[in-house]
Order: C-alpha cells, then sequence, then structure tokens
C-alpha cells in the first residue's frame, strides 16, 4: 500500500507576494526609483553640458585662431603668415596648438606639422585624429581652411587646390577631463543610490511604524478599550497632526458612546415612571372602577402620560433630524423680528398668568437667512424656559440685533454679519457646572429635579442654532440665567437688514402672581 503524496503549500512565495502587496514597500520603493531616476538625470545633464562647453570651448578657439590667421595672410601674404604661427607657437605655454600650412603642391610651408592628414578633406567637417607629439600619443581636433585669394578649383565644403591651412588642438587633456567627469559621477551616482535606498528603507519602517500603529489604536478601540490614543512625538509634524486628527476622532466617539448611554439611561428612568403609573392606573381601574365615569377618568389619565412618553419621543428624533441637517432645504430669507414678535404674543398671556413682565428690545426689521420655524421653535422654548423659573414680579428679557464688528461696521470682510439673540430671566439661576452640561439631552439641573419636564429644551435650541451655523452660549445674569446665540447673517440678508437698524421697539408685559415653578432651564417646550 503506497501513502498518497500530499502537495505542500508554497509558503516563502505567498509570503513574497504579501510583501509586494505592502502599502509601505511599494510607496518606499516609487520613492528610491524616482530618486535614483532623477540624480541619472542630473547628472547625464552634467555631464553632457561639461563635455559639450569643453568641446565648444576647443572648437571656438580654433575657429578665432583661423579668423586671425586668414587677416595676417590677407594682409602680408605668405611671410607674415609664417611669422604669426612662429610667434604663436613660441607663446603657447600649454603646447597643445597645431598649426600647418601648405602650397598647392601639398608641400610643407610652416607650423608644427611635417604633412597634411589625409582624412581631411573637408572644410566644414571636425575632425578628431590620433596624435603622436613628443613620444606621446593623444588626440588631436583639426579643422582645414582654404585660405583666401589662391584658390584654383573650388567646390562648397571642400578644399581647393591652393593654399590650406591647419589648426586644431591637441585634446589629451579633455580626453583625461572627460574620464575623470565620467568616474566621478558615476561613483556620485552609485552614493546617490545608495543613498535612495537607505531613504526608501527609512521612509518604509516611518510609514509601518505610523500604520501599525493606527492598527494597534484602532484595534484595540475595535475590542472595547476606548483609552487608547495615539502617540504624539511632540514637534508638531504631519505624522502629529495625523495623530492629533485620530485622538481628536476617537475622543469624538466616546463622547457619542457617553451621550447614547447617558441618552439611554435616561430614557429608562424618565419614561419608566409614566409607564409605570399608566399601566397602574388601568389596572387598578380594571380591578376597581365601578362606574363607566371611573374607568374613563383612569383611561384618559393613562393616556396623557402616554402622549408625554409620545411627545419626549418625538422630541428626540426631531433633534436627530435637526443635527442631520434635513431641514437646510427650508432656508429663505425672512423678517425675523415678526417670527419673535409672534412668539412673545403667545408668550405673553403665560407670563401675565405667573405674575411676569416680558420685555421686547427689537429693531424695526431684521433680515435673516434661516429656517423660520425652527428659529420660532428656539426661541419659544428659550422663553419657556425663562418663564417657568421667573418670579412672581419678575422680568424676562427677549434682545434681538447685528453685532457691530467694528464702530458703524456691520458686515464682514466678505460681507456676512452676526446677529445676537438673547433671553434672561431673573429666576434661580444655575452654577457653572450645570450651565456647561445644560445642553445634554435629559440633563437635569440639581435645583430642577423634582420638577416635571424632560431636559429636551435646550438640546434642540443647540441642534438648531448649529444647522444655522451658529453659537451658543449660556451665562448668569445676576440673578437669572442669560441663554445668548449667536447666529451668522448672510450678506443677501444682511443688505435688507441694515435699511431700518435706526428704530427699535421695547413691550412690557404685565405681573400677576406666578403658580409653582417647573423645570429648569433645561426644560423646554419640546413641541
Amino acid at each position: 500500500m503506497t501513502t498518497p503524496a500530499f502537495s505542500t503549500p508554497d509558503l516563502p512565495r505567498r509570503s513574497r507576494w504579501r510583501a509586494w502587496r505592502s502599502a509601505s514597500l511599494r510607496f518606499s520603493l516609487a520613492y528610491g526609483t524616482m530618486f535614483a531616476l532623477s540624480s541619472i538625470l542630473f547628472m547625464s545633464f552634467m555631464w553632457w553640458g561639461t563635455i559639450g562647453f569643453l568641446e565648444r570651448q576647443v572648437e571656438t578657439a580654433i575657429n578665432a585662431d583661423a579668423r586671425g590667421l586668414a587677416e595676417r595672410w590677407a594682409m602680408g601674404g605668405l611671410p607674415t603668415l609664417a611669422l604669426t604661427i612662429e610667434d604663436r607657437l613660441e607663446q603657447n605655454l600649454d603646447d597643445d596648438a597645431i598649426y600647418l600650412v601648405i602650397d598647392p603642391q601639398g608641400n610643407y610651408l610652416t607650423g608644427n606639422v611635417s604633412a597634411w592628414p589625409g582624412k581631411v578633406e573637408h572644410t566644414d567637417r571636425w575632425y578628431n585624429l590620433p596624435d603622436t607629439r613628443a613620444g606621446l600619443r593623444g588626440m588631436a581636433q583639426l579643422h582645414g581652411y582654404n585660405l583666401p585669394g589662391t584658390a584654383q578649383t573650388h567646390t562648397e565644403g571642400q578644399l581647393d587646390s591652393g593654399y590650406r591651412l591647419l589648426v586644431g588642438r591637441d585634446v589629451r587633456a579633455r580626453g583625461i577631463l572627460r574620464h575623470l567627469l565620467t568616474d566621478s559621477l558615476l561613483w556620485a551616482w552609485v552614493m546617490v543610490t545608495l543613498l535612495a535606498i537607505s531613504g526608501a528603507v527609512l521612509v518604509h519602517r516611518i510609514f509601518r511604524r505610523m500604520v501599525k500603529t493606527v492598527a494597534r489604536t484602532t484595534s484595540a478601540i475595535a475590542h472595547g478599550d476606548l483609552s487608547r490614543r495615539m502617540p504624539l512625538v511632540g514637534n508638531g509634524d504631519e505624522m502629529d497632526q495625523v495623530a492629533e486628527a485620530i485622538n481628536e476622532m476617537l475622543d469624538r466617539i466616546v463622547r457619542l458612546m457617553d451621550g447614547v448611554r447617558q441618552v439611554s439611561n435616561a430614557i429608562a428612568h424618565d419614561l419608566r415612571t409614566p409607564i409605570a403609573r399608566a399601566r397602574t392606573q388601568l389596572e387598578d381601574a380594571a380591578l376597581h372602577a365601578s362606574t363607566p365615569d371611573e374607568l374613563r377618568g383612569a383611561i384618559e389619565r393613562a393616556v396623557g402620560d402616554l402622549d408625554n412618553v409620545t411627545a419626549v419621543f418625538e422630541a428626540l428624533l426631531r433633534i436627530a433630524q435637526i443635527e442631520a441637517g434635513a431641514r437646510r432645504s427650508a432656508f429663505m430669507t425672512f423678517d425675523l423680528v415678526p417670527v419673535l414678535r409672534d412668539v412673545a404674543d403667545l408668550y405673553e398671556a403665560v407670563a401675565e398668568e405667573h405674575g411676569i413682565a416680558l420685555a421686547l428690545d427689537l429693531p424695526g426689521r431684521l433680515f435673516f437667512y434661516g429656517d423660520r420655524s425652527l428659529v420660532q421653535q428656539a426661541v419659544a422654548n428659550m422663553l419657556d424656559n425663562a418663564i417657568k423659573f421667573s418670579p412672581p414680579g419678575g422680568t424676562v428679557f427677549l434682545r434681538a440685533h447685528l453685532r457691530e464688528i467694528a464702530p458703524g461696521r456691520r458686515a464682514g470682510p466678505t460681507g456676512e454679519g452676526m446677529l445676537d439673540l438673547s433671553v434672561s430671566d431673573e429666576g434661580i439661576g444655575m452654577s457653572a457646572a450645570d450651565m456647561a452640561r445644560a445642553t445634554e439631552r435629559f440633563f437635569r439641573a440639581e435645583k430642577a429635579r423634582h420638577t416635571p419636564g424632560s431636559g429636551l429644551g435646550l438640546s434642540m435650541v443647540r441642534a438648531i442654532v448649529q444647522l444655522h451655523g451658529g453659537q451658543m452660549h449660556l451665562s448668569s445674569h445676576a440673578p437669572g440665567l442669560t441663554v445668548s446665540l449667536a447666529l451668522p447673517v448672510a450678506a443677501s440678508a444682511l443688505s435688507e437688514a441694515e435699511e431700518d437698524l435706526s428704530s427699535s421697539t421695547h413691550i412690557s408685559g404685565m405681573t400677576q402672581t406666578s403658580p409653582l415653578p417647573h423645570q429648569h432651564d433645561t426644560n423646554s417646550s419640546v413641541e
């Protein structure tokens, strides 16, 4: 019996392919490759530029030399030309100049070369030919010229049968310099390539360290450790900025989870009582009601308790809808003053019943861009809270005006302005700790712990203010509390609002006795 052979997976090959899928490896390889290629291009440019400059320098010197000799030939003929060549050879300290003059028969006349090179046949070409001078072999760059006025037969671009001039330079030094420059650039490229590889390895490690840190932190958060945060180096670089952004996101998630937990606990705590009361009333009526009127009364009381539960859930859903920005489609430009006056007229009767005066400080017209019904709801919640906790004989103030950004100026550099809207009361006020938490859902100040309410009023006001891009601030009115809203005003609405800023209206309410106070300012109407 033979044992079947089982093929084992090629683990090294899988690991190798997994390594190639690494983003940090691909990034570092791309960085190293681009660095090496850019260095090759740069050094090639330097090499070609330097060698080309040397070649152009030699060619320019030869052409200038030939023009000068041609002028001497035109001035004095062969004797003057021969004397000039001898002077130049004597003054040539580098011993790299090459001159030769021959007659029409090709005989040597003057110069430091014994015979005309057979390969030099044209006047429009440069020739690089081997040269042996003083027992040393080298390379010479040569150019042939026809001396003017001696041509017997002439073809353009070719040497004629008259007197001819050969001018050149020994370029042995240029060849040595070229080899030296080539070797230097090659070694420099090797060093740059090594630096590129080192940089790629360093980038790979930094990238992997950052990604692993993020992965470890998020994995710990996913497994329930909400206290883990990204470490900060402290130098304020991009990695620190990424770490700060991730930490801020994690803090936000923790706050949201705490908020959800608190809301869940508050819902379970605050709704348990009315639901249990409704159940008790129905159960008691089912067991002990002897007349239809008693049974109907118990049912109506239970329905009232359940309506309060429904109102709380409707308020939560509306706050969630506002925070999601679903109401932005209803934004429009409208005059805010009539809206504020309508809310004030609605609550003036309630204030009179409580013996409270309602005072308004409003301009004649105040155009605003936003959701009319939501702004009306926010002001209604603020007035409802203020009236609940103002003592008999107190005054509730409703103020609205455009803020002066500078003396006489209410518009910013881009045309926008800022609307300040506030409601102040003279009630029991709030502590600094309570004001810091007043906008939390279901939060109820200690002084109002035993008063009816759900604690969603200021939460809805905050959601409406954030929807309009504004800010909400609570401060002490000494005595009482001031709820201030800072709402941005669009440039289009501001131009209309500035027409009637000079007029303002002050309306005072009536003073009567007040019933028992309700929940504190966190317990607004939650329509």
